[in-house]
């Protein structure tokens, strides 16, 4: 059979109208094709929608209900898990090997890229030393491909210092890869523009400075697609809108004695095992999980009359949002639109567990923002202490970058993203090079369909 146009689909975090128009070269990518308005799923999180992009369901069906959950056979909160055996359905590359055995996918960093079966997969993936250390890594398949790639700069990836670089570096491998390749299908994730805007909101000038630089960073890899021929799509898997409040879901558990800790060294520790009931918090909805179906009455009563909570969906609430999944909550919680959920659990910062003032995203019980700030409460004692612990890591010293703020950096966070769009203007978008699906709307849900078509197979 004969090969068709490659197909390039950029996952462009957070792009929505008002970023694109700072953005001339990705929308000259696309000049000849369409722009549509992209209507997520909920939560609109990263890992529920790049899973219903793939799969063309509902977290309902493919399982990824948010970026993470609790998972009972474990009594663990996980969240940033890597395997891909996670999601559930047909992914749209064997719906395509269907009809074009042999056609090749690579992954540059979308999520749950671990164990896929595609051809050629790059993700971050640190270090951790035996002392403790994290380092700076990746993981490749195949394995060679790594000694090809830099060193990923993965303290730009996520944290205070997340920023251009590692998108940048990021743009690179998948030109990369497409020229040393030559895939069929290529899916690359760009994270930029969910710093800033959570960090500043989507208004602040610093995040329309954002979308301009990494307009510029996409430029070579917008070109190589073009050299390839290939058909791009650009989508976003959520807009980011402005918060001002964070709300302590946990704090008000343990305050009517549902959520329980145990104590390690002063230090308090979430304890799911015989927690009546907690939530695990992700931007914002929460999953709240009940142990006893006796308490849910008052478990949900509980977290309606929490000031920030918009909504409370109990099992036909889930099943209306396509989240009625067993690894949901017996409860789910939305975020009234200006508010945002925290994992913090503990009511006396000075029995926070450690992990608390570090960037730890696969210890917290629950998802933190704050981790992009260095401590807004004293912001230059957390700089200082970063530097003395880069110094400790050049002498082979084990060290602490213990510089996130609690509740002052919760409180500093001025962007989130989960629930559905208010309006056009803060919607996700997806452009497209070539005009002849174009619509005008698109849900998420349909973004494997039109994949599958430019790709020249059958829905």
């Amino acid at each position: 059979m004969d090969r068709i146009n490659p197909l390039v689909v950029l996952d462009v975090v957070g792009l929505t109208p008002r970023l694109l128009a700072r953005m001339p070269r990705l929308r000259a990518a696309c000049a000849d094709g369409f722009t549509a308005r992209l209507d997520p799923v909920v939560p609109a999180v990263t890992c529920s929608v790049q899973a219903t992009f793939l799969t063309g369901s509902t977290p309902a069906q493919h399982g990824i209900v948010g970026n993470g959950w609790y998972f009972r056979d474990l009594g663990e909160v996980l969240l940033w898990r890597q395997s891909h055996a996670l999601i559930e359905g047909e992914r749209v590359w064997d719906a395509i090997r269907r009809d074009r055995p042999g056609y090749t996918v690579a992954n540059i960093c979308w999520w749950y890229a671990m164990g896929a079966d595609v051809d050629w997969t790059i993700t971050p993936r640190p270090i951790y030393r035996a002392d403790g250390r994290k380092e700076p890594d990746c993981y490749t398949i195949p394995a060679e491909l790594h000694d090809e790639l830099p060193e990923f700069p993965l303290f730009t990836y996520w944290g205070p210092g997340a920023g251009l670089p590692s998108s940048k570096w990021i743009a690179e491998a998948a030109v990369h890869v497409m020229q040393t390749r030559d895939p069929d299908l290529t899916l690359v994730y760009v994270p930029h523009l969910d710093y800033d805007l959570q960090r500043f909101g989507p208004a602040d000038p610093r995040s329309a400075q954002a979308a301009a630089a990494l307009d510029e960073v996409l430029g070579p890899l917008l070109d190589a697609a073009a050299a390839r021929g290939a058909t791009l799509v650009a989508l976003s898997e959520y807009g980011i809108t402005d918060v001002s409040r964070p709300v302590h879901v946990n704090r008000a558990l343990r305050a009517a004695g549902l959520l329980h800790v145990h104590t390690q060294d002063g230090m308090e520790y979430l304890d799911p095992f015989t927690s009546r009931a907690f939530a695990v918090a992700d931007h914002q909805i929460a999953h709240v999980y009940v142990r006893d179906p006796a308490d849910l009455a008052a478990v949900a009563k509980i977290c309606a009359e929490l000031p920030g909570v918009g909504q409370v969906l109990d099992e036909s609430g889930k099943a209306e949002q396509g989240l009625d999944h067993a690894r949901s909550g017996e409860l789910v919680l939305l975020a009234e639109p200006d508010a945002w959920f925290t994992y913090y659990y503990w009511l006396d910062d000075k029995r926070a567990p450690d992990f608390a003032t570090h960037v730890e995203i696969h210890r917290k019980p629950g998802y933190d923002p704050a981790e992009l700030f260095f401590d807004p409460a004293s912001p230059g004692a957390a700089k200082a202490r970063a530097a003395k612990a880069l110094v400790r890591k050049k002498l082979g010293m084990r060290y602490r970058m213990n510089v996130i703020g609690l509740d002052a950096g919760a409180s500093a966070i001025r962007g989130s993203h989960g629930l559905l769009p208010p309006g056009p203007d803060d919607a996700p978008l997806l452009l497209c090079s070539d005009p002849g699906p174009a619509v005008d709307r698109i849900a998420a849900t349909d973004v494997k369909a039109l994949l599958l078509r430019l790709a020249g197979s059958t829905p």
